[in-house]
Parts: C-alpha cells; sequence; structure tokens
C-alpha cells in the first residue's frame, strides 16, 4: 500500500511539472517546429524558443532537445523597448527599421561576429513578420542588465534584439557552434 502510494506521489509530481514546462513552452509550439524542421537543413534535434507572453523577469527563453523532449537551457530575454504598451502587460510586435520592436516567427541563427556587444549571431528571419531582421540588425547577444535569476523586476530592454545575460549567453553559444547544422530560434506571443 506505501509503495503504491509513493508511486502515485511521484507520478503526480512528475505531471505537475511536465505540465508547468509545457504551459512556457507549449505542445503545440514544439509540434509546430518539428513539422516545420522536417526534411529541411536545420538542425533536427535542437531549437530555441521565446515565449514572450511571460513577463521579463521570468525565464522565457528555452533552448530545447527535439529528440528527448527536454528542455536544456531556461533564460532570462529581453525584448525591444518599442514593444511596450504603456499602463499595460500586452507587447506589441513589428518587423519595421526603426520601431525598436521584437519581431515574431521563425529566425535562423546565422553566424556569430564579435561586434559592440562582444560575440553576437545574426537572426535570419524565415516569415513575413521577421523577413526584416537582418537588415534591422536583429541579433542575439548578451547584455551586462539582464539578470541569470527570475525576479519580479522586469529585464532591461533592448533596441529589438534578443539579450541574454553573460552566463545563459555563453551556454546558448556552446548550443549553438557545437551543432552542424543551423539551429532555429522561434519567438511567439
Amino acid at each position: 500500500m506505501q509503495k503504491r502510494m509513493f508511486f502515485f506521489l511521484v507520478l503526480f509530481i512528475f505531471v505537475g511539472f511536465k505540465s508547468q514546462i509545457n504551459s512556457n513552452l507549449p505542445e503545440a509550439k514544439i509540434i509546430e517546429i518539428k513539422r516545420f524542421l522536417a526534411g529541411k537543413s536545420y538542425n533536427q534535434d535542437l531549437a530555441i524558443f521565446i515565449n514572450y507572453k511571460i513577463h521579463s523577469g521570468k525565464y522565457r527563453y528555452f533552448v530545447y532537445d527535439l529528440k528527448n523532449n527536454t528542455i536544456l537551457q531556461q533564460a532570462i530575454v529581453s525584448h525591444g523597448s518599442g514593444s511596450v504598451n504603456k499602463n499595460t502587460d500586452v507587447l506589441s510586435f513589428s518587423n519595421t527599421e526603426g520601431s525598436y520592436q521584437s519581431s515574431l516567427g521563425k529566425f535562423e541563427i546565422k553566424e556569430s561576429y564579435i561586434g559592440k556587444f562582444g560575440k553576437s549571431y545574426r537572426l535570419n528571419g524565415l516569415d513575413s513578420s521577421n523577413n526584416n531582421a537582418m537588415g534591422r540588425a536583429i541579433v542575439i547577444h548578451s547584455y551586462g542588465c539582464i539578470p541569470d535569476k527570475e525576479s519580479q523586476t522586469p529585464a532591461c530592454l533592448s533596441l529589438g534584439c534578443p539579450m541574454l545575460s553573460s552566463g545563459a549567453f555563453q551556454q546558448t553559444a556552446r548550443f549553438i557552434d557545437s551543432s552542424k547544422l543551423p539551429v532555429i530560434l522561434y519567438a511567439f506571443y
């Protein structure tokens, strides 16, 4: 009887943990990316997701193992200053130069380069909602004002780039740099 109760307790904890992950990273988005990747020359085992619906002080950036269905990394990530709507929690998104808004959709993570923020990765927008990313210089980079740990305080704002803490960026860089094929980043709201 005690073994059975222990089993159900462990099962309950696991299911609760899994549903918490799925609320932050919806299964429908994972399935959508798996379908998108099928037969294409992108990494089939790894994808990066940004769920902009989550408060910016919380983990909303996920490096995801598509084969084993597990989160490999979670981090805080910024959004563009132009995405903020005053007196509301609702964000706006754009593909327009000078909007300082984040863009939604699928991005191909391109080559790295050393620039103003150190090592950065260019992003090539693959959807009509983000196909100006290269022209807008939307890149993944680190920035000192992004914290490593969750809090109620919003993350600092970017000019449209997904910015990570230095530690989170270094961890992500290891995943990207070890991939033989380009990795897809999917930003959604």
